[in-house]
């Protein structure tokens, strides 16, 4: 079923995503709003990832092959070939609702003063196993407007926007390693008002080979270039270089691995409270990095009521679980 005219464009960026792209495709194919295109850019996958996607029949279902340029290149060429007004961002591992796209078109539809809709999220495992619920710290445009820089007011893959605020305020910064959606966000909320449903309408996929890593892992220097571009809402391409440069160096699957169990373990203590699960994935974090103290102290604490750790987690955050 190919429509002419898409209400919505879905912008999904892969790169190398043969485990888990044929479920997130099937997730957007199944959705109640169906005035839809499904826009895939392939960042030079070196697996199976196209030939995936070419098996899917639907004629909503476009590609478009580009060399290995990164997201946020991935990003900005989707967004100059979107036919849609409206983009909704959506990862290569991850699985949406199946009404996500009519609640959020709804929300923009009634509400032409707001420029993006994002939501809460379900947070699963590399095996699609529940984690926990992502509460976002901000919901309302008074509440995001009033969120710290530091803090990212929405969860990417879950945003819906209008494509000509995003364009105006530059798309996707390349400079900006691993947080270019922050940045971007931190324009466009000057540019008229933003929301996130209470709902959570998609399933977000914690896995090793993720780009995305816990920013306690990040180093001091790292934070410290991405505070102050988010603060400045700019960035030199020199810096962008420190930042990829850092980044690389910290992409070694042990480094992306032990990242993703010390927070798999953080989350089923604070947010889903099952301290064996917890421990399991701890212990596989301090396996893979037994300098990093910060591991042995999450086993400790894992031994705690859950009363205990919640007051610990309010008291000093940064200490234990950001």
């Amino acid at each position: 079923m190919k429509v002419p005219e898409p209400k919505i464009t879905v912008l999904m960026p892969a790169y190398n995503a043969e485990k888990y792209i044929a479920a997130a495709i099937y997730s957007v194919l199944a959705q109640t709003f169906k005035a839809f295109e499904l826009l895939i850019i392939n960042d030079g996958s070196t697996d199976t990832t196209e030939n995936i996607i070419r098996s899917f029949s639907d004629d909503r279902v476009r590609l478009i092959n580009q060399s290995n340029q990164g997201i946020a290149a991935a990003l900005n060429m989707g967004l100059l070939n979107a036919n849609a007004g409206l983009v909704a961002r959506f990862d290569a591992d991850d699985i949406c609702m199946p009404e996500r796209l009519q609640l959020q078109y709804n929300f923009l539809l009634e509400n032409p003063d707001h420029i993006i809709v994002g939501s809460d999220a379900d947070y699963i495992d590399k095996n699609g196993d529940f984690v926990f619920t992502c509460r976002l710290p901000a919901h309302t445009n008074a509440e995001i407007a009033q969120l710290a820089l530091t803090k990212c007011p929405f969860i990417h893959s879950a945003v819906l926007f209008r494509k000509a605020a995003i364009i105006e305020a530059g798309g996707y910064n390349t400079n900006a390693f691993a947080f270019q959606d922050h940045l971007l966000w931190s324009k466009i909320i000057k540019q008229g008002k933003a929301f996130n449903l209470w709902q959570p309408l998609l399933q977000v996929r914690l896995n090793p080979e993720s780009l995305s890593i816990d920013e306690k892992w990040r180093t001091r220097k790292f934070r410290e270039i991405k505070y102050t571009t988010l603060k400045s809402r700019s960035i030199t391409a020199a810096d962008g270089i420190k930042l990829a440069t850092i980044g690389e160096k910290q992409y070694s699957l042990k480094i992306k691995e032990g990242a993703y169990y010390a927070l798999c373990g953080k989350k089923f203590l604070l947010n889903n409270y099952q301290p064996k699960k917890a421990r399991l994935n701890v212990i596989r974090a301090i396996s893979l990095h037994p300098f990093r103290l910060d591991n042995y102290l999450l086993y400790t604490v894992s031994y705690l009521p859950e009363r205990l750790i919640l007051w610990l987690h309010k008291k000093g955050p940064s200490r234990l679980y950001r």
